[in-house]
């Protein structure tokens, strides 16, 4: 397709599909928000808008919000576009993601215009800098316009951009709908923090999408509903009883919370559990330790309804050893702190089935008469069956019916999950044909059944073998971790482990304890006194049997080479091209990359191993766009299955989410002020001029320039400097040696959130810098600000454990509040300042430098600087000091001098005490050199 933009040179733009050139078309004419169903090629229409622009040659855009990947995505389509249209003006991408970059350099390319995908903490400083100049700028494109919230860096960045560019453009591209309509008239609220009054909405079921994708050449689906195994459906129920227990538990203890989604159906969503801490996280430090330990073991369930459908029966298993092995406690100890799911009955058998899964047996009566006790039994999981028949469905298809040649090629593209599964499945399909020649008269007889169909046999009991030897590890190292723990216990505990000497210390995972006497409580994992699963264990002698039993055959030996050979390892005789006609492609599913996937494979047949919502539609758009190119897709399933029910609930979670909008969007008003919030009325430009709180009305205060406050740069990553500019206040953001925050030549504030609070005191950092302040201010300021969400209290983040021992006069110096009375002690000059949230910060300050005069950016600049240095010198990385700070003989008087003697920290570690004496003395010296040469295994 071909389309004018206004300029005389053409531009040939790859938007095949109706809803992407109308889309495209408003796009040109108008700003607006995009939101747009996933899986539909924002990306694509994004690099076709920025195109359309680059051709021009003489613009200069900027890209807010690419992550790494789509920048590199982004600049090679433009580069491509640019050789197709033969745009001789275009310039492609360039990245500042990177302080290395230095201002000289961003500087020149700014000048010369073009297409940036600038990180939004360099782009906020070079904006307020004016190193770029708002008024320059041609346009901005904000991507993940979903997460700009008005505290964000982005957020700050489009005020600016508004305030002083009311010409340039701004479009802002969504695929994610949900958080539009999580709050209270959550569109319009995103709307005023994008500066925006148009939203276009884009879902699937919108009347042109539907027609372009369901037109005559719609892509041949064949779906394959899978039946799960019996005991595989028995662990899956288990499993979700311990996630309706668990979230049963959360609501019973905390009451207060909103907790409508919090529910089964809502567990299977992908970031379940983020919500919930999300919703949990200003109450964090109240909630019981229960309630963490149970947010903790949502994580772990739903992984492990993930690892069901798509590890094999020998990987669950060992999953299962490592997930019982981290929640229990080591053996003997009386912690109670256990995870509640493990007391349940499912539990037991969630462990029970998965083991009978990898291999049975019944508990011997006697010690060694009976070595036929285990015996493998190497479960398949049923989609590997159904894979291999679709495989030879595909080859008959191809044999019989040899399609007229088109523009695809004859590969078979395979996406599942993720990397380990593709393993898997290569490994699956490289041996299913191969049969171990086992020797055992049953096993032949299963053999014989088998003969026809593929089978992963070989595979399994190759897997089965890495397991025993991963276990017998497993069972030394978890013995080594919980030695001190054992030497702890009394004589009573060690006497009765006696017994199994191989394995003193903790039992390994998952060896299973046998209760004599027989019976069926022997097969799986036993309870302790206090109801919880126990770590069980298998007799030294059943396992070797069964090791034993599943040794390599000759027939494996000898196919093992075989199957295993990488063509490519003798390059220089073999190094070509693979042929694409008869190619299988195992792929990850991968967000916006699959769309290459599916452009450069250009596959006949798909084969969907795990249902993908987006995928399903990156499929209906590539099939739309290419009319030569035919398309068979299979989409497998387990019926009944989780993995179903999460692809149901996504969808109808995304359809949910678009009728909200559409529905807000009707009825929608977006309240816009004359101007971008943040500018100043004139009314309070004239009343600041004149003043009358400036020494009671004495003195008039001809101010007209606004209030100005120097901000060292790495306060970006805070929203405070956003709040403050939106108080009209001048932000000047500089390298600053002392200090955080200056407001005036008298006013110094080192801001601390209570997390950094914390690790300053642990390091010392903070008394260095409240020395440095008092000695080059009159007023050194300490702010400590919370979370505006979480409680205005200093209790649950004091360091104190909560037991007895704890609170004793020796232990009072650990704790926080006392800790700040010794530094009000220690620098009696020094004010703190509370607050309760960045909003009130930017209040306080606002207050504090009513009465008083400008900072000097320069003079503010310089203080703190040694004599005849200049700042460019002084700007060390911060990292290998605070290494230097812990490191004994070193003190915050003499680092200084000892970093810029020596210059990095390998000098440090490999200089003698001679050459460490200039720079701090012989003591110290002695100190840091004995530390660095201290021997590690003493």
């Amino acid at each position: 397709m071909s389309a004018a933009n206004g300029d005389q040179q053409p531009v040939k733009l790859s938007l095949p599909l109706k809803y992407q050139q109308e889309l495209f078309q408003e796009l040109r004419e108008k700003d607006e928000l995009v939101i747009l169903a996933r899986g539909l090629g924002l990306l694509r229409l994004v690099t076709n808008l920025l195109h359309s622009y680059d051709a021009a040659g003489n613009n200069l855009i900027l890209v807010v919000g690419a992550d790494e990947r789509e920048n590199g995505w982004i600049g090679e389509a433009l580069a491509e576009h640019a050789a197709i249209s033969m745009s001789p003006k275009a310039r492609g991408l360039s990245v500042v993601n990177t302080d290395v970059m230095s201002v000289g350099t961003r500087e020149k390319m700014y000048a010369q215009g073009g297409i940036f995908s600038i990180t939004s903490r360099i782009l906020v400083v070079d904006l307020l800098t004016n190193l770029l100049s708002p008024e320059t700028v041609t346009g901005l494109v904000v991507l993940h316009a979903d997460r700009v919230v008005a505290t964000s860096l982005e957020a700050f960045i489009l005020r600016i951009y508004r305030q002083r560019n009311k010409a340039g453009f701004l479009k802002a591209f969504s695929d994610n709908p949900e958080p539009f309509t999580t709050g209270f008239a959550p569109l319009s609220t995103m709307m005023r923090n994008l500066f925006l009054r148009n939203v276009s909405l884009w879902p699937r079921f919108q009347v042109v999408v539907a027609q372009a994708l369901e037109g005559k050449k719609k892509a041949e689906v064949i779906e394959l509903e899978v039946s799960m195994s019996d005991s595989m459906r028995d662990i899956q129920n288990a499993i979700m009883e311990c996630v309706e227990v668990s979230i049963g538990e959360l609501k019973k203890s905390n009451s207060g919370l909103e907790m409508e989604d919090w529910n089964v159906d809502s567990a299977l969503f992908k970031q379940f559990d983020m919500v919930v801490r999300r919703q949990l996280d200003p109450v964090w430090h109240r909630v019981s330790w229960k309630t963490k330990q149970i947010v903790n073991d949502l994580t772990v369930l739903r992984g492990m309804l993930h690892s069901l459908l798509t590890y094999d029966a020998v990987s669950f298993n060992r999953h299962l050893d490592t997930i019982l092995a981290t929640h229990s406690p080591p053996s003997g100890s009386t912690r109670q702190n256990q995870s509640p799911w493990l007391f349940l009955d499912a539990a037991h058998t969630i462990f029970d089935t998965a083991k009978r899964r990898v291999y049975t047996g019944k508990p011997s009566q006697g010690d060694a008469d009976n070595i036929d006790s285990l015996r493998p039994v190497l479960e398949e999981q049923p989609k590997w069956a159904i894979l291999a028949e679709v495989l030879e469905e595909i080859d008959r298809d191809l044999y019989f019916n040899p399609v007229a040649l088109d523009d695809s090629n004859g590969t078979i593209l395979i996406m599942c999950t993720d990397t380990e599964q593709c393993r898997q499945l290569r490994e699956y399909l490289q041996t299913m044909h191969v049969r171990p020649a086992t020797t055992r008269a049953h096993d032949d007889e299963e053999e014989e059944e088998k003969e026809e169909g593929p089978s992963a046999t070989f595979m399994m009991r190759r897997r089965l073998r890495q397991y025993f030897i991963w276990k017998k590890d497993f069972a030394k190292i978890s013995a080594t971790l919980f030695a001190e723990n054992q030497t702890a216990l009394n004589g009573s505990t060690n006497t009765r482990n006696q017994s199994n000497t191989s394995y003193r210390g903790k039992p390994p995972a998952n060896k299973r304890r046998r209760v004599r006497g027989g019976g069926n409580a022997g097969s799986g994992p036993s309870r302790a006194a206090n109801g919880s699963i126990l770590v069980s264990e298998d007799k030294p002698l059943e396992v070797a049997s069964l090791i034993s039993e599943i040794q390599p055959t000759e027939a494996e030996s000898a196919q093992k080479e075989e199957i295993l050979a990488d063509p490519l390892d003798d390059m220089e005789d073999y190094y070509q091209l693979y042929d694409m006609q008869d190619l299988v492609v195992i792929h990850a599913y991968d967000g916006d990359m699959d769309e290459h996937v599916l452009e450069e494979v250009k596959p006949r047949y798909i084969i969907m191993y795990e249902p993908d919502t987006s995928f399903v539609r990156r499929i209906e758009v590539y099939r739309s766009s290419h009319n030569d190119r035919n398309v068979r897709v299979y989409f497998l399933y387990y019926g009944g299955s989780v993995e179903e029910q999460r692809y149901l609930s996504s969808v109808r979670r995304e359809k949910d989410a678009f009728t909200k909008l559409i529905k807000e969007k009707s009825s929608m008003s977006v309240v816009m002020t004359l101007d971008a919030h943040g500018i100043e009325d004139p009314q309070e430009a004239f009343l600041r001029t004149i003043n009358t709180r400036i020494a009671g009305g004495g003195r008039l205060a001809a101010t007209a320039q606004p209030p100005r406050v120097v901000v060292d740069v790495r306060e970006f990553r805070s929203s405070l400097p956003s709040l403050l500019h939106g108080r009209s206040m001048v932000i000047v953001p500089c390298m600053l040696t002392v200090g955080d925050y200056i407001l005036s030549p008298n006013i110094c504030v080192e801001r601390k959130s209570i997390k950094d609070l914390i690790s300053s005191f642990k390091d010392g950092r903070l008394y260095n810098q409240a020395e440095t302040m008092q000695l080059y201010y009159k007023s050194p300021m300490l702010l400590i600000e919370f979370d505006q969400n979480k409680s205005f209290t200093l209790e649950p983040f004091a360091d104190l454990s909560g037991s007895l021992s704890s609170m004793s006069s020796s232990n009072a110096s650990s704790d926080l509040q006392s800790k700040l009375v010794l530094l009000t002690l220690a620098f009696p000059k020094l004010r703190i300042i509370w607050s309760s949230s960045p909003y009130q910060t930017a209040e306080i300050f606002e207050s504090l430098k009513t009465q008083e005069p400008e900072p000097d950016p320069i003079a503010a600049v310089r203080i703190g600087l040694e004599g005849g240095q200049k700042v460019e010198d002084q700007s060390f990385n911060r990292e290998p000091q605070d290494m230097l700070r812990v490191v004994p003989g070193v003190t915050g008087k003499n680092i200084k001098s000892l970093v810029v003697e020596m210059g990095s920290l390998r000098e440090v570690a490999n200089a003698s005490v001679e050459e460490l004496e200039p720079a701090v003395g012989k003591e110290a010296g002695r100190q840091i050199y004995r530390f660095f040469n201290k021997s590690v295994l003493e």
